[in-house]
Formats: structure tokens, sequence, C-alpha cells
């Protein structure tokens, strides 16, 4: 559980031109050049982990000095028209169960071995459910990571108890025994970006930022980095929530003012919750694509928003929506809500929370769809 108070220093975005310019060939001394080059491994292959790879495979060819060129994808195996998804990726360069008609580059190779994916890697990519987490960080415990491995989450989910919550990239670091785990979150719906459209993200790293600024910035995809890494997973956990409301709201057909009104409502619960059990979260936070941009475009277009607006139509329960209408996706805010609402429920604070009690008790205990707007 993660309790200690920290004081975070919001620092401004690094530059990409700066960091370009530093990094160039005529900036490179020999014994510069001698400096051991970054092996990345990326862990998980859906959706965003596949859009990820694609971002990923481009920057390790732009800034080649860095790199190493070969990005090995941990790709769990699965049978696609009767072939493995592996190698269907590696023969196609293209992920079509889950990311269809876009392009991998040619460095990014596909293995269902996750030891072998993971070895002699010194930056690990977590983009994956995170139900999966623990599991994941228990095969590769044998694989003795040097404590100066760097890391970086995607994952958008908390692990939430009664008695605490920790945050996964924590979890990671302490599984794994390394030192500093980063986190990245922002309004990144997987298949724009994959299609190049502009949007922002935020890294939240206690360590220097510049090698995962690196790693993920691009023209379209554009990296901010700040210190509060927790208040960046935090945002990227608690708007699936709010995702959940706003899902709803639009299967009752309640319009765009009372849409609105939700989502003022779960960002102010967001941070509310953040204040109240982690001493060290920014407000500046809220601020950033992590914070307000990635609720806004969760809460319009995102698969906990597409499949909580079906449940309000079409009374099915949530998993069997989830089958029907992700791919083999899975839903975050459903289950994030219902630990949530333990968590609340263990210090009796529910009712400091009404909108994330309110999705749980719709979803779990089948309160009136319109409990919503009696907050």
């Amino acid at each position: 559980m993660y309790k200690t108070r920290i004081t975070f220093s919001y620092f401004k975005p690094f530059l990409y031109r700066s960091f370009s310019s530093s990094f160039s060939s005529s900036s490179f001394t020999s014994s510069t050049m001698t400096l051991k080059k970054e092996r990345v491994c990326i862990i998980g292959s859906g959706n965003w982990g596949t859009t990820i790879a694609k971002i990923i495979g481009e920057n390790v060819q732009r800034h080649n000095q860095l790199f190493e060129q070969e990005i090995r994808q941990w790709v769990f195996e699965e049978d696609y028209q009767g072939q493995p998804l592996t190698r269907v990726i590696n023969t196609t360069r293209e992920n079509p169960k889950y990311l269809a008609g876009i392009r991998l580059p040619d460095n990014i190779i596909a293995e269902p071995d996750l030891i072998k994916a993971c070895r002699d890697a010194t930056v690990l990519v977590f983009v994956l459910p995170h139900q999966f987490v623990r599991g994941v960080c228990d095969d590769l415990v044998t694989s003795s990571f040097s404590p100066d491995t760097k890391a970086i989450s995607l994952i958008k989910g908390l692990d939430i108890k009664p008695n605490g919550i920790t945050l996964f990239s924590e979890e990671i670091g302490r599984r794994l025994h390394l030192k500093d785990v980063a986190v990245l979150s922002g309004a990144n719906i997987a298949s724009e970006v994959a299609q190049e459209h502009f949007c922002e993200t935020t890294i939240g790293s206690r360590a220097d930022g510049q090698l995962f600024y690196q790693l993920f910035n691009t023209p379209y995809f554009r990296v901010n980095v700040i210190r509060d890494y927790v208040g960046v997973e935090l945002c990227g956990a608690l708007k699936n929530v709010v995702a959940v409301a706003a899902g709803i709201s639009d299967g009752l057909d309640y319009g765009s003012n009372t849409k609105a009104a939700l989502i003022r409502i779960g960002l102010m619960e967001m941070r509310k919750f953040g204040k109240s059990f982690f001493g060290g979260v920014e407000d500046n936070t809220f601020f950033e694509s992590c914070g307000v941009a990635d609720l806004m475009t969760t809460c319009s277009g995102g698969r906990n928003r597409k499949v909580a607006e079906a449940f309000a139509r079409t009374g099915k329960p949530m998993d069997v929506l989830e089958k029907e209408l992700l791919n083999g996706q899975k839903l975050q805010g459903v289950l994030t809500a219902a630990e949530v609402y333990q968590f609340l429920t263990a210090r009796k604070m529910n009712h400091e929370f009404p909108l994330f009690d309110a999705v749980y008790r719709i979803i779990y205990q089948g309160a009136p769809l319109d409990t919503l707007i009696k907050l």
C-alpha cells in the first residue's frame, strides 16, 4: 500500500528539438559512442500494446545511437484463422486480431515465450490488462534483471483492496527488484494513435525521463514528463469508473448537459480520492493529458463508455457485453469500481464519493440506472 507522503516538484516538458540536437551524431564523442545501447522489450500485444509497438519500433530506428534495433514483443499466443498469432504478426507485419490494417515496423519481433522475449532487456514496457500483472511478474522473477533495468507501466488500473491500494508501477518494481518504474497515461485511444492522429500523453517518472521521452515522443504523440507518477497512475485507473457513468448516461439518452455534469463530478472525485489517500499528488496532474483530457476522451469514445451504454440499453450483464463488443479486450472500469467501493466501504467513506458509489450499486447491486442523477 502506498501511503508515504511525498512532495513532487512539477517541471516543464522536455523539448523534442533540444533532445534531438543534444543527441545528434555530431555531438557524440568517441567515448559516448561506446556506451551500451538499450534493449527494449514490450510486454503485451493487445490493441494498445500493438499501437505502442508501432511507436517504439519507429523511434528506436530514429534513435539508433541509443537503442538496439530489434524489439521483442511478448505476445500471448492465440489461434488466428488456424495459425499462431505470433506467426501471423511476423509474416504479415500486422496484428489483425487487435489492430487490423496497421503495419508494424520490421524491427518488431512477436515472441510467444515471455522469458525469451525479456532476455537481456534493459528497458521493459508493460502494456497489458492489470489483472494479468502479477502472473507475468511471477513468471519473470527468475529472469534476474539488473536493478538498473528501466521499466515503464502503461497499465490503467490499481490493485485496490479493503486494507489498502497498490500502484502497479510499484508492484512491478517490488516483484522484479527494480529501482524505479515510470508510468505513461493520457488521452490515447489506440486506434486513433495508430492512425497518427495528433494527441498528447503524460509520463510520470521519479528518475530522469529523457530515455522514455526518446522512446515514446513523436510529432503526433506528444509526450510531457512530470514527477508525479502517483497522480498519473491514479488518473489512468479512476477515469474508467467515470466513463462507465458516462456510458450509462448515454444509454439513457440524457444528453450533453447531464454527461458534462457527471464528468465534472467524476473529476472532482478523482482529485479528492488522490488527495485523501496519496499525500504527494499534485493538482497540476489533473490538468495534464492523463487527467482531464483522458477523462474527456474516455467518456466520449472509450471501451468502458461503449459497454456501459449497451448495458443501459439492453440490460445484459457486463461480462456478456465485454465478450460481444470488445474482441478479446478487457474492461477496466467495472473491476475498478468494485475495488474502489470495497476500499471506501472499509473506511465508511462511500458517501463522500457519491458518483463512484452509484456506479458500483448500479452494476453490482441492481440499483436503478437513474441513481446517477440522484447523487
